[in-house]
């Protein structure tokens, strides 16, 4: 599957920025606050970031081999 670099920069910064901050932002909250499931839902967000950035890594990587090492993003 191809996306566009619109796309891609879009998941990218979902993934390194915007995910990640979410997280810690729950895993604060839910521990001053005494929610459940708290470690449980962490683990799951943190598998879900680190998935998607190696996708996004592998992608990235064979992008750049088809264009000849190139990338200007």
């Amino acid at each position: 599957m191809k996306i566009n670099n619109k796309t891609y920069d879009a998941l990218k910064w979902t993934f390194s920025v915007v995910l990640p901050a979410l997280t810690t932002l729950y895993i604060t909250l839910a521990m001053i606050w005494g929610w459940p499931y708290t470690e449980q839902i962490a683990a799951s967000l943190t598998a879900v970031i680190t998935c998607g950035c190696t996708l996004l890594g592998i992608s990235s990587v064979k992008y750049q081999k088809l264009n000849g090492g190139n990338n200007n993003g």
